[in-house]
């Protein structure tokens, strides 16, 4: 049974800030191969970080509202992880959509 998930990505784009766009498409055509389906996807543009950790002092904030069985979510979990791109992920399942009464 698919569910339905928000995914906050933090991009590490350091460097290569102009690539965005071609980045956040290479990660949508990987939550497609792992069985997932993206509905929408919120560019959320770069952001500084309140608490710094190693030498990366900003990222660049996108977040994916996709459906997707729960095992295919750990697989996307894992691809991610070892993703030199991706610098945090982090997910939320959300409510399934209410049809309108008619």
């Amino acid at each position: 049974m698919n569910h339905r998930y928000e995914g906050l990505l933090v991009l590490n784009l350091k460097g290569k800030e102009d690539s965005a766009q071609k980045v956040i498409e290479r990660l949508e055509k990987d939550f497609a191969t792992e069985g997932a389906k993206v509905e929408s996807t919120q560019k959320m543009d770069q952001r500084h970080f309140t608490y710094v950790k190693g030498d990366l002092d900003s990222g660049y904030f996108v977040n994916f509202v996709f459906s997707a069985e729960p095992a295919a979510l750990d697989k996307i979990k894992a691809r991610f992880k070892l993703d030199g791109e991706v610098y945090r992920q982090q997910y939320a399942r959300l409510h399934a959509k209410q049809k309108a009464a008619a």
